[in-house]
């Protein structure tokens, strides 16, 4: 996976101050008590990719086979979940794992919270002159466009965006926090790596959740026009290898889609969501977060998907049901 340059880490921080500070509200006496001042704790990232200089965290069950074999050195998680964490990782316990993890995040990454304009976008052939392109097309510093790769009219390819060879970008795409490999087809008004729907309800103001990651696109795909791609949170929002969008589709942060699918138009697939290989998705289907799709499923069109799907299904219907009982279902 490409290293991730879009955001810079303002760490380390010890870490009584990472937790105990003015953003977070916290102190020692309503906080963990006393936290070792010796340890710099270097970023923050996911469970499974978490070393022993890091902090996650740890909110659902449904991640406790990830939490057994974390190498974090520290944990925001709750209570509850303290039986599945490794005996070495120190636990944070609170109500709220997702503010605090929030707090964290923007602590290390506080140019991650919103989409600023970039005004020191240039005209594409003042440094790519060898590249096709349309009128008003801008690019950012540290932009990488390769071979044979031709770019429509109004585009925004923002710094430290890479895209391979061979690739099309159609006209009004906007590009930021992204990796596309080689023979990608992105169509007009696409908008790829902006940051998720993510931000932790409060009855005072919706805290927004940082956006850390990146999209990255794998070798001969398409990403049809008007479709949304949002960056990962602490992890990569990833399109497969020969995987097709159709328009207007929308993928949420975090979901890892798989090679060889075909996503019909106004799809939207939640967050944190997986989607396997070969997987074919009917028109204004809608898929909820955190779920598993196995391979070479098949999802009916307007379908309703709330559950895990297991390998070679073929589901239709709200709730998604096995297509057999949905017939028997409409003929009953």
């Amino acid at each position: 996976m490409p290293k991730n340059p879009f955001f810079k880490n303002k760490g380390p921080f010890k870490l009584p101050n990472l937790i105990y500070n003015k953003k977070t509200g916290l102190n020692p006496e309503n906080g963990f008590g006393s936290l070792p001042e010796d340890v710099l704790i270097s970023d923050i990232k996911n469970l499974n990719d978490a070393t022993k200089s890091d902090i996650t965290f740890f909110h659902s069950v449904k991640y406790k086979e990830l939490a057994q074999s974390t190498k974090a050195f520290a944990c925001i998680t709750k209570e509850s979940l303290v039986q599945y964490l490794p005996t070495k990782c120190r636990k944070l316990c609170v109500d709220n794992v997702l503010l605090l993890t929030a707090q964290v995040t923007e602590q290390f990454y506080p140019d991650s919270i919103t989409d600023d304009n970039n005004y020191e976008l240039k005209p594409i052939h003042e440094n790519f002159k060898d590249i096709i392109s349309g009128q008003n097309t801008l690019v950012g510093p540290n932009v990488k466009i390769g071979n044979n790769t031709k770019i429509g009219h109004n585009a925004i390819i923002e710094q430290n965006v890479t895209i391979g060879n061979n690739c099309h970008i159609g006209s009004n795409v906007i590009l930021r926090n992204t990796f596309l490999e080689d023979n990608v087809h992105v169509l007009d008004t696409a908008i790829v790596g902006k940051k998720g729907f993510g931000f932790i309800p409060s009855k005072r103001m919706n805290y927004r959740y940082p956006h850390i990651g990146y999209v990255h696109i794998k070798k001969n795909s398409e990403i049809g026009s008007g479709s949304t791609i949002d960056r990962g949170s602490l992890s990569v929002t990833i399109i497969g290898e020969n995987t097709y969008l159709d328009n207007q589709v929308h993928i949420a942060h975090n979901v890892k889609i798989g090679d060889n699918c075909i996503i019909a138009g106004q799809v939207g697939i939640a967050g944190s969501t997986t989607i396997g290989n070969s997987v074919m998705i009917g028109g204004q289907a809608g898929i909820s977060g955190h779920l598993k799709i196995g391979n070479n499923v098949q999802i009916g069109g307007g379908s309703g998907v709330i559950k895990n799907i297991p390998d070679n299904s073929k589901v239709m219907g709200y709730p998604a049901t096995e297509i057999r009982n949905f017939i028997k279902e409409m003929k009953s």
